[in-house]
C-alpha cells in the first residue's frame, strides 16, 4: 500500500513526499482510513511505530476538508491532543506543521517551563489544533485563554503515561469540557484496566488496532549486559564509548542528579554530553537535543520522563547506565534505537544491586539476555547489594520525577510524528503559516 491510495488530498501528499515517504507504517495503514471516516479508535502503539502520523495525517484531512474557506481566523480550536510531556508535544506539534504545511490550517503547542506569551497571542490569534500537556491547557482554561467549547476531534496520545504520572484528574476535567459529540483517538502503548475504564466512558463503539505485541522489544536491537561494580560503571562506560567509536549514545539513569554526575564525568573525560530531565529549563532542554541530533554532542544522558517522546533517526545506541526500577521501562529505553528497519545495540551495565531487576527483564522478554564482562573491569565477588534507592516523586510504574519534570498546573511544565518510524521531522524552525507555542532559539 502507499500513501497515495488513503485518499489523502494532494496538499498533504506533497508534504509527506517531500519528507521522502510513499508507504505508510503498519498502525498507520491501520488507523488512517479508521480516523477518515470519522469513527473513534483504540490503538495500541508504541514508540517508534509512526503512530503519530497516524492521526496527525487523517485529522489534517478531515479539518481541511470541513474548512468553508470564508476566514483564515479562527476563535475556537476544532482538535485537541492531550499529551504527557512537553517534548512529545513539541513533536507532535511538529508533525501538524510538518504535513499541515501546504494548508490553511493553524496551530499551537501549549505546555509548560516557559513563558505564556507566545501560547497566549497563538490562542487569541485563532488555532485549529491544539497541542497540549493538561496541566499547562487547565492553566489557560482558568485564565479563559482557551475555549475548547468547539472540539470536533479529541486525541489521548501515550495515555498510559498520562495515567502513569498521576494526571487522570486533569484529564477527566477537560474532557468534561468537551462537547459530548466529537470523534475521540486513544493511543496507548499498554491497555491496562484503568486505561480500558477511561476509554469505556470516552469512546463510542471504538475500531481496535493493534500493531504491534505488547512489550515486544525492537527485533533489530542487539541486547547486552556488561557486569560491572556500581563503583567502576562510568569508568567502563568512558571505555567502551572509546573503543567502539561510540558517537551517538543515549544514556538513561534512574535520578536527575545521576544524570548531571555522569555527564559531567563524560565531559571531564573529553567525550562531549549532556544531560536531560525536568530541572533544565525549557531552552536548555531543546538546545541539548538539537545538539544531540547534530552529533554536536556525543552522548545525551536522560532520565525516563525527560527522554519520553525523543525520536532520533537511526540512534545507534542506547545504554542503560542504571536499569529501570520497572521491566517495561526497559522495553521503552531500548525502543529509541533499532528502528525503522535499522540495526541498533542496547548495552546495560549491570551491578549486584540490579540482578533481580535484570530478571525481572528477562522475565518479561522471556529469554535471556547476553552476559559478558569487560576485561579489568570484572565485578568484585565479595562486593554485597545495597538496596536501590527510589528517586523522590517516584509513581506506581516506576518512572522518576514525574511531578518534577512534567507537573500539573501548579508549577511550569516542560518539550513525535512522522509516516516512517524512525525518520526524525522534529526540530524545524520554520513556522511558516501556523502559530506555535514553543520558542526556537
Amino acid at each position: 500500500m502507499k500513501f497515495t491510495e488513503l485518499g489523502l488530498r494532494a496538499e498533504i501528499l506533497r508534504a509527506i513526499a517531500e519528507q521522502g515517504y510513499d508507504t505508510p507504517t503498519p498502525i498507520q495503514a491501520q488507523a488512517i482510513p479508521v480516523v477518515l471516516e470519522g469513527r473513534d479508535l483504540m490503538a495500541a502503539a508504541q514508540t517508534g511505530t509512526g503512530k503519530t502520523a497516524g492521526f496527525t495525517l487523517p485529522i489534517l484531512q478531515l479539518l481541511s476538508a470541513r474548512d468553508s474557506g470564508l476566514s483564515l481566523k479562527r476563535f475556537k480550536p476544532r482538535c485537541l491532543v492531550l499529551v504527557p510531556t512537553r517534548e512529545l508535544a513539541v513533536q507532535v506539534h511538529d508533525s501538524v506543521r510538518t504535513y499541515g504545511r501546504h494548508l490553511r490550517l493553524k496551530s499551537a503547542a501549549i505546555y509548560g517551563g516557559v513563558g505564556m506569551g507566545a501560547q497566549l497571542s497563538a490562542l487569541k490569534s485563532g488555532v485549529d489544533i491544539i497541542v497540549a500537556t493538561p496541566g499547562r491547557l487547565l492553566d489557560h482554561i482558568e485564565q479563559r485563554s482557551a475555549d475548547l467549547s468547539g472540539i470536533e476531534i479529541l486525541v489521548l496520545d501515550e495515555a498510559d503515561r498520562m495515567l502513569d504520572m498521576g494526571f487522570i484528574r486533569d484529564i477527566r476535567r477537560i474532557i468534561a469540557l468537551l462537547p459530548k459529540k466529537k470523534q475521540s483517538l486513544l493511543f496507548s502503548a499498554t491497555f491496562s484496566d484503568e486505561i480500558r475504564g477511561l476509554a469505556t466512558g470516552l469512546l463510542n463503539d471504538p475500531v481496535g488496532v493493534e500493531v504491534a505485541r505488547r512489550n515486544a522489544p525492537a527485533e533489530l536491537v542487539s541486547q547486552t549486559v556488561y557486569q560491572v561494580d556500581r563503583d567502576r560503571k562510568r569508568d567502563l562506560l568512558i571505555q567502551l564509548i572509546d573503543d567502539h567509536g561510540w558517537h551517538q549514545v543515549l544514556v538513561f539513569t534512574r535520578t536527575k542528579h545521576g544524570a548531571d554526575a555522569l555527564s559531567d564525568r563524560l565531559a571531564k573525560a573529553g567525550i562531549r554530553s549532556a544531560a536531560l530531565h525536568g530541572n533544565k529549563s525549557q531552552n536548555q532542554r531543546q538546545r541539548a537535543l538539537d545538539d544531540f541530533k547534530r552529533l554536536k554532542l556525543n552522548v545525551l544522558v536522560a532520565t525516563d520522563i525527560a527522554a519520553r517522546g525523543i525520536d532520533i533517526d537511526e540512534l545507534p545506541h542506547v545504554v542503560n547506565y542504571e536499569l529501570p526500577n520497572v521491566p517495561e521501562d526497559y522495553v521503552h529505553r531500548i525502543g529509541r534505537t533499532g528502528r525503522a528497519g535499522s540495526s541498533g545495540q542496547a548495552v546495560s551495565l549491570v551491578c549486584v544491586d540490579e540482578h533481580k531487576l535484570l530478571r525481572d527483564i528477562e522475565s518479561l522478554l522471556k529469554r535471556a539476555i547476553e552476559k559478558k564482562v569487560q576485561p579489568g573491569f570484572e565485578p568484585d565477588p565479595s562486593i554485597k547489594p545495597q538496596p536501590i534507592q527510589k528517586p523522590r516523586g517516584n509513581v506506581a510504574n516506576g518512572t522518576q520525577g514525574a511531578r518534577q519534570s512534567q507537573p500539573s498546573r501548579h508549577a511550569p511544565s516542560a518539550p513525535r510524528g512522522k509516516p516512517g518510524a524512525g525518520r526524525n521531522t522534529n526540530g524545524r524552525a520554520s513556522t511558516a503559516g501556523h502559530h506555535s507555542g514553543q520558542r526556537h532559539r
